[in-house]
């Protein structure tokens, strides 16, 4: 129960700095990436500050190994860059210049009843929902069946 108050606190924290912080405007998000007009470099020390207390936030965490209320850790291991992570980083950043909205602001606007924001969440749902799709095809494809197995058992 205690780790569930804590991821609630958490978000409301999170949110509470996103609206703060100008992130659920999706005005001020295209006017910051806009960098050849009229650039607003105001989310650049937002994303500063949020890039600074992250680094030493996951240092902490990773001498802990475990999390503040002695769950298990879960940090990513793979360091490599691949075409599916340039793929999705570019689909990420599609998006967010097209919308001038990411996943956190947009749940955010969407509480809110902002329709474009909904609009947003249900393509990122479509999205996933397609991405998971493919990706349980992708590995029933690459993992040979049984009667393969037997097969080859046999040769």
């Amino acid at each position: 129960m205690l780790i569930l108050i804590a991821a609630l606190l958490s978000g409301l924290i999170f949110g509470l700095g996103l609206i703060l912080s100008g992130m659920t405007d999706p005005a001020k998000v295209l006017a910051f990436l806009d960098v050849a007009g009229s650039w607003d470099p105001s989310l650049a020390l937002v994303m500063l500050g949020a890039i600074s207390i992250g680094f030493l936030a996951f240092r902490a965490a990773k001498q802990r190994g475990q999390t503040l209320l002695s769950a298990p850790l879960h940090l990513p291991v793979s360091h490599t860059i691949d075409r599916r992570l340039i793929l999705g980083s570019l689909l990420f950043g599609a998006g967010w210049g097209l919308a001038g909205l990411c996943p956190g602001p947009s749940l955010v606007l969407a509480a809110s009843g902002h329709s474009g924001a909904i609009i947003f969440m249900m393509a990122m749902l479509l999205g996933m929902i397609i991405f998971d799709r493919l990706e349980k095809y992708r590995q029933a494809v690459s993992k040979p069946n049984d009667r393969q197995q037997k097969n080859i058992g046999r040769e």
